[in-house]
């Protein structure tokens, strides 16, 4: 199973953004995870897709934009126009989640259905032929830096478990806490693809926080 390290730019330093962008993309990143809160459904107010057309075009991998706002079909052509290749958002942001999907792919990205940690995973029974990606909370959303809630692995074993059944090439990706000590566990569950934050861009060095997360993930792939 492939796996891919999503460095979260909410733990960046913003003064100095567009070269954090460019060290960790250089330290080893697979995508560059771009958190949108909007002070309404999160408590929370970040940054918006001036700030994603402005870093886009200084990495060579893609942008994974997490939109944690409600209304979400407004914002969604914005941010595919300033570059995002994923979009994700969360059902409950959306009064139309098939169609909210439908508007993301229509704009030439890759569409994501995010889930908080109290969130049922039924929304899945009618858009899992729709989608590009499941993003796990396994924090409740609107800050970063918070503590891997444990029991989102046995959520993401079932949806590992629906991805497989389903027999699309469906990426399950993991945000909330993620760090070098459990990231092994949570790509056991069925986690594929790590958002870190804090993990990444609090530490010294971040091409060696990012080789032991690897380092971590092959041992899984030795089990």
């Amino acid at each position: 199973m492939a796996c891919r390290i999503a460095p979260s730019i909410l733990s960046a330093n913003f003064a100095k953004l567009g070269d954090e962008v460019g060290k960790v993309v250089a330290a080893g990143a697979d995508l560059v995870h771009f958190d949108v809160m909007d002070n309404h459904y999160v408590p929370n107010l970040t940054i918006g897709p001036l700030v994603c057309e402005a870093i886009a075009p200084l990495v060579a991998v893609p942008v994974d934009v997490h939109l944690m706002i409600r209304p979400v079909d407004r914002i969604v052509p914005d941010f595919a126009r300033a570059g995002a290749k994923i979009i994700s958002f969360h059902p409950e942001a959306s009064d139309h989640v098939d169609r909210t999907i439908g508007l993301i792919r229509e704009h030439g990205c890759k569409a994501g259905l995010a889930f908080n940690p109290a969130t049922p995973l039924s929304y899945l029974d009618h858009v899992m032929d729709k989608l590009d990606l499941i993003l796990v909370m396994s924090v409740n959303p609107g800050f970063g830096g918070q503590e891997f809630i444990p029991g989102t692995l046995a959520k993401l074993a079932t949806v590992r478990e629906r991805v497989q059944a389903s027999g699309r090439d469906i990426w399950v990706e993991v945000d909330g806490g993620v760090k070098v000590e459990n990231i092994a566990a949570i790509a056991r569950a069925g986690g594929d693809t790590f958002v870190a934050g804090s993990a990444i861009f609090k530490s010294k060095d971040y091409a060696a926080t990012i080789a032991a997360m690897r380092a971590e993930l092959a041992k899984v792939g030795q089990d």
